[in-house]
């Protein structure tokens, strides 16, 4: 199981679509539990992932060292604005299976929504992880701002992460041109971006993009029964008040609340949303956002455009089955090759 932990509702940045941190009295700025009740729960897993979260999880660097000293047969890792990466020491990072560094793609892409200097930094604390012999992941916002194909591009080209993958702004701001970005820019950049991956397959070499290679894994391994990034069903989140959390942006929701560290908690089996259970891409997609599904910040016709946005990427992915089946058959690639399990990495790989 993936265990999300959150260390802090604090932030270090105000980035323009998240606007920083939790509201202290809700998730507050330290833990309010024993390490040993967490430990107590963790131990149950025969699997245990962490992954450190936030707000940003290096504000509260202590606890981080304080939870690796006690729970040793975790696999941890963090994701992180990387601003902070010197307050953790060596010994600490060594001890990370994998870190996903928050960077939107080009300098002036990043910069323009994190914070003049964030992507210099950013990519200092990259080089320094994976020097370590840490896997690296670039964790992207997708706003209009964003070209998909130029700034996946960059960070594939730029050298400091393996992996790449990203979440479209449909949530934390207002309602922008969606529908009429994803039909001039995002749509015919997943097509190139597509064409890219498959170029290189035709090589034997799979592209660590993780919206591309999330969805072929499932076509061939299939394992969802509810949202892609395993809300509530194979990953948790402890706030630090103690709470258990379906989703780690849900902290104000009741839906979302579990149960409690010190009184245990249930799992979620079947909270699709009534209009994907006959969607012919359920399979893939578990009705894409836990979040955005139960809270529909952008009204139900939003939620269509955004739904509608979905299935045409999954086209364009799903499209090449046909080749990618040829490549196996051809020993080009192994079909094994092609799994991936995003609670290993805490990622999303529906954006």
């Amino acid at each position: 199981m993936l265990w999300l932990i959150m260390t802090t509702g604090k932030c270090n940045l105000k980035c323009k679509y998240c606007g920083g941190s939790f509201d202290g009295k809700t998730v507050p700025y330290e833990e309010k539990y024993e390490i040993s009740d967490l430990k107590r729960l963790i131990e149950n897993d025969p699997d245990p992932t962490i992954i450190f979260y936030g707000g940003e999880p290096l504000v509260n660097y202590r606890y981080i060292m304080d939870v690796m000293d006690k729970i040793e047969f975790a696999r941890f890792g963090i994701q992180t604005n990387g601003i902070l990466f010197k307050l953790l020491p060596e010994r600490y990072w060594r001890r990370m299976n994998v870190v996903l560094f928050s960077i939107d793609g080009r300098e002036h892409i990043t910069d323009g929504m994190r914070g003049k200097g964030v992507y210099k930094r950013v990519l200092e604390a990259s080089k320094y992880v994976k020097n370590l012999g840490i896997e690296t992941i670039a964790r992207m916002t997708v706003t209009e701002k964003t070209d998909i194909y130029e700034d996946v591009m960059h960070l594939i080209g730029e050298g400091s992460f393996e992996k790449v993958h990203w979440q479209l702004n449909v949530v934390w701001t207002e309602k922008w041109n969606f529908s009429e970005w994803g039909r001039l820019s995002y749509i015919p950049g997943i097509r190139r971006l597509m064409d890219y991956f498959m170029e290189n397959l035709e090589r034997g070499r799979i592209l660590k993009i993780i919206p591309f290679l999330g969805v072929i894994s499932l076509h061939y391994f299939p394992k969802l029964r509810g949202a892609a990034c395993g809300a509530g069903y194979s990953s948790v989140t402890v706030s630090t008040d103690g709470r258990i959390l379906s989703c780690p942006i849900a902290v104000n929701e009741d839906w979302s609340e579990l149960g409690h560290i010190n009184k245990g908690f249930r799992l979620i089996y079947d909270d699709y949303p009534e209009e994907c259970k006959g969607c012919s891409y359920l399979k893939y997609c578990g009705g894409r956002c836990l979040y955005a599904n139960k809270e529909r910040y952008w009204g139900d016709e939003g939620w269509r455009e955004i739904d509608q946005l979905t299935k045409e990427y999954l086209g364009i992915v799903l499209g090449k089955i046909g080749r990618i089946n040829e490549l196996i058959s051809s020993n080009i690639i192994r079909m094994d090759d092609l799994k991936y399990d995003p609670m290993r990495d805490s990622t999303e790989i529906i954006p």
